[in-house]
This record gives C-alpha cells, sequence and structure tokens, in this order.
C-alpha cells in the first residue's frame, strides 16, 4: 500500500482539478469525477504515516485529514446544492491543505534536528 499512496494522490489531484474545472461547463459527469478524486486524496493522506510525535505534527496531521474530508464534502454540496456553495467548501479544503503542505515537512525537519 505504501508504493500506491502517491499514486492515489497523483491520479486523484488531476480528478479533482478536472472535474472541479469541467463543473462549471455543466457537463453531468463532473461530479463524479470530482468526488472519485477526492476519495483518492482522502484515502492516500490517511494511509501516509505519521513521521514524529510532537503535538504539533497530530495536530497538523488532523487538519490534514480534516481538509480532506472537506475536499470529499464538496463533492456532496456539487451534487446536492444547485449554487455554487460548492466553492466554499473547496476554498476551505484548499487553505488547510495547503497549509499542512508546508508545516508537516517544516515540523518534521525540526524533530530530526
Amino acid at each position: 500500500m505504501k508504493q500506491l499512496v502517491p499514486a492515489f494522490f497523483a491520479v486523484g489531484a488531476i480528478m479533482a482539478l478536472t472535474g472541479a474545472t469541467v463543473f462549471i461547463t455543466g457537463w453531468i459527469y463532473a461530479p463524479y469525477i470530482y468526488t472519485i478524486g477526492a476519495g483518492f486524496i482522502a484515502l492516500a493522506q490517511v494511509n501516509t504515516p505519521v513521521k514524529g510525535k510532537s503535538k504539533t505534527l497530530k495536530r497538523l496531521r488532523i487538519q490534514q485529514i480534516f481538509g480532506a474530508l472537506a475536499l470529499i464534502l464538496t463533492g456532496t454540496f456539487m451534487f446536492a446544492t444547485r449554487g455554487n456553495e460548492w466553492i466554499a467548501c473547496l476554498t476551505i479544503a484548499a487553505i488547510l491543505e495547503l497549509y499542512t503542505a508546508f508545516r508537516i515537512p517544516q515540523e518534521e525537519e525540526k524533530e530530526r534536528a
């Protein structure tokens, strides 16, 4: 499974980006593509091991998983709502994912030193 995690993340990221981009055109399969991609991203992030024992790293991992769940919630909003509510949820998920993407490696480096 460890070898599949980067592949799941890469395929999921491409699918989520494609689904979110094409959703604006009104294509009926776009939410399906996005939601499957978001599921792959969440699966990859849940199966990524934590490389440290600090409370800060554990907190950041929880935030990262929460961001992945927000990506999946965005797919639910694509199906359930008629407006652009999904964009707000996607923005929150993207901010959480971006923050943890920079902070987790920084904290892991602090622990190694």
